[in-house]
């Protein structure tokens, strides 16, 4: 059994556990590979230890996967429950970006490896898909009792001292080396006399048998051929552009046919390739071919590539847009990941998105086309006929290799170029049209099928993607409706108290929180000053605030001591059981001897600044946030505020980021209370808010003086 240098400190009994598990799996449930993903040092990052079946550098991309990444294989570590994905249809619907990598027909199975509330890694197959029909019982039970075991013999390990993790290189299992001799006489004398070059390889992807055509064509010998990787053999055939075609054919039982150019001489020849897949190899077929009149971009970019493990697929890339499309929230987001990772993938230069409303295509986004080309199909109706309609309307990506093409299939159609290729994809999300997107190219070129079936794959993420953002602009949408009819409008006015109130909406995602503030005249003379925060996000968020903000001002108008409106709308919350919960500071004035009394539910502390400039964090007792604890105690602190002082209340988002004490956020918030002389109220607020520009939270800040901070203080 080969082992990689990079193994490091791993040992035989680990390598040969490993083995034994993936090998008996992969032959269990019917696989032809089959490998062992183990936790690495640092424990976010789940590292390929070994893998059986397939040639190990096609899959380098995937040797590495980080634990919160929404692929099978981290699923099934995080989780600690079995992945079984019988066909392409089911990996799309759960796991697009697997899809999006390896966009072939197979299936996989992913089982957790855990020994009691350990666990060690992830045991995976892959075998033929079976479409629609779902793995058995059989299957299941068979590759769970593999990883059992597999747990148990890591498990003894551990315990002996040995550590159970993996750093570096996956280990390859090699199969027994090719017979060179294997087969009949007569069959060899058959493919000898094809003009052809015939190789056979193993599921590794080392050359057994080689005809005598090889050695005219290729010009290599069979010597130089015979028991060598062939893409150690024939470096041209290791060019990044190729791999997806080798994954195909090993993860596939399809045939796959390609143009290939040779770097060796003659320089530049164009070849064609067949790859024939069987379960103990592949037969690869290579003649002369004329070439392409517009080869693949990837195709056609270099001569000698080197190995598969040089550098990653060029249709690897989409994979990180993948990933990228699921954390963009708004349309203008997902547009902007696919300019950044769709457009260089392909080498692309120009893309267009439309999306449909009332039965017709709206330009949402463009980037590359000539300033005010595509304002004419702005508004398109579904009934025109145009490739960026009718990709929608049948459903079916259009590939033009030329602009030459294009104005031979649409007549008449406005060109943005004489030179070009372009692609026309639909955005379909779950059966529902969402609009159509356009790649362009600044040169004639060619698709390849494998190029097609990701870009169309690739779609299907974009309409997923776009469809989201737009259920999330919509409910952005109502909640900063929602919020702006809660806020109050204006504050009261009155007589030697001014207080001010200022809202900012966080950037991360432009969402609305629950965030508010309100001064309410309580009919005593008094004011009560109340500032919030409603966990959340969203329409929810928004709406349980109104709800807190109404029965927070129905208590005080009502009479109650502070300590009552409180706990009156602790118990209100936790009788409408939203699923939230809130802090909240409240604090009622009296503007005629200064007095004040405050209450505080899990919220920050407030700030005091006094006529002289010292600047204090107050210490008010408190109790918990609102909607826990229906028997919750809140004690009121007694205040005295002096003229000319300046009572900050605010929320979190103006002294907490992410990665920081808050308790510094607060020290910030109090310097830049404390620095300068005394300034309106209003220009207090804007500069205190100014200082929290992109915080990822929402924001509220009331202030409140008793004199001389709504006029302009006299020059000192």
């Amino acid at each position: 059994m080969a082992r990689a240098d990079s193994v490091g400190a791993a040992t035989d009994a680990l390598v040969q556990a490993l083995a034994r598990a993936a090998v008996s799996a992969e032959e269990a449930v019917g696989g032809y590979a089959g490998g062992v993903y183990l936790r690495s040092r640092s424990g976010d990052l789940l590292q390929l230890a070994l893998f059986t079946g397939l040639p190990l550098p096609l899959f380098r991309p995937w040797w590495r996967m980080q634990v919160n990444r929404p692929f099978p294989v981290a699923e099934a570590y995080r989780s600690g429950q079995a992945v079984h994905l019988p066909d392409a249809a089911s990996a799309m619907s759960r796991f697009p970006q697997l899809v999006a990598g390896l966009p072939f027909p197979f299936a996989s199975l992913y089982e957790p490896v855990i020994a009691g509330t350990e666990r060690f890694g992830v045991l995976l197959v892959l075998r033929p898909a079976t479409p629609g029909v779902p793995v058995g019982a059989r299957d299941r039970t068979r590759l769970r009792e593999a990883a059992e075991g597999l747990a148990r013999e890591l498990s003894a390990l551990s315990a002996a001292g040995e550590p159970v993790v993996w750093e570096g290189d996956p280990v390859a299992v090699p199969e027994p080396p090719p017979d060179a001799e294997a087969g009949a006489a007569g069959a060899r004398r058959a493919v000898d006399r094809l003009a052809q070059a015939v190789l056979s390889l193993d599921r590794q992807g080392r050359i057994g048998f080689v005809n005598s055509a090889a050695d005219h064509l290729l010009g290599v010998g069979a010597g130089q051929l015979h028991g060598r990787l062939l893409w150690e053999a024939l470096p041209w055939l290791g060019h990044p552009s190729y791999d997806d075609h080798f994954r195909a054919v090993f993860m596939s039982s399809e045939p796959v046919h390609f143009s290939a150019r040779r770097g060796r001489p003659p320089p530049g020849e164009w070849l064609s390739v067949g790859l024939y897949p069987a379960s103990d190899g592949v037969t690869v077929t290579i003649g002369t071919a004329d070439p392409p009149a517009y080869p693949p971009a990837a195709a056609d970019s270099g001569a000698d590539g080197g190995s598969p493990a040089d550098g990653g697929s060029r249709l690897y890339r989409p994979v990180a847009l993948a990933i990228a499309l699921t954390e963009a929230v708004t349309a203008r987001q997902v547009s902007a990941v696919v300019t950044e990772e769709l457009l260089p993938a392909f080498g692309g230069r120009q893309l267009a998105i439309y999306l449909l409303d009332e039965r017709h295509l709206y330009l949402a986004w463009e980037t590359g086309f000539p300033q005010g080309f595509l304002d004419r199909f702005d508004g398109v109706a579904l009934d025109v006929r145009l490739p960026g309609v009718e990709t929608l309307t049948t459903g079916r990506p259009l590939f033009f290799e030329s602009m030459q093409q294009l104005a031979a299939a649409y007549p008449g159609i406005p060109l943005d170029a004489d030179v070009g290729a372009r692609a026309f994809l639909p955005l379909i999300a779950s059966g529902r049209p969402v609009g159509s997107c356009i790649l362009g190219f600044d040169a004639p070129r060619g698709f390849s099928p494998e190029e097609r079936t990701v870009l169309t794959a690739l779609a299907g993420l974009i309409a997923q993607a776009l469809a989201r953002a737009r259920r999330y602009d919509s409910e952005a949408a109502l909640a900063h409706g929602l919020q702006a009819a809660l806020l109050p409008h204006r504050l009261p006015v009155r007589q030697h108290v001014c207080t001010v109130g200022r809202y900012l909406p966080g950037s991360a995602g432009m969402d609305v929180g629950g965030d508010w503030y309100d001064v309410v005249e309580t009919g005593s003379g008094r004011l009560a000053l109340v500032i919030g925060d409603v966990q959340g996000h969203g329409v929810a968020a928004a709406a349980t605030m109104g709800q807190l903000r109404s029965a927070v001002r129905a208590f005080a108008l009502a009479g109650s001591t502070p300590e009552q409106v409180v706990r009156g709308t602790n118990r209100l919350l936790i009788d409408l059981d939203p699923g939230q919960f809130a802090s909240c500071c409240y604090v009622v004035l009296d503007p005629a001897s200064g007095s004040a009394q405050a209450v505080r539910a899990g919220h920050p502390q407030p700030l005091l600044r006094r006529p002289d400039g010292r600047t204090e964090v107050l210490d008010l007792a408190g109790g918990v946030v609102l909607g826990v604890d229906p028997e919750a105690a809140y004690p009121v602190t007694e205040l005295l505020l002096a003229p000319g002082a300046v009572l900050a209340l605010y929320t979190d988002g103006l002294v907490e980021l992410p990665g920081v004490d808050i308790d510094e956020g607060v020290e910030r918030l109090r310097l830049a209370l404390a620095a300068g002389p005394p300034v309106p109220l209003a220009e207090a607020a804007d500069r205190l808010i100014g200082n929290a520009a992109d915080r990822p939270d929402d924001i509220a800040l009331l202030l409140a003086s008793l004199t001389g901070g709504c006029e302009q203080p006299a020059p000192r």
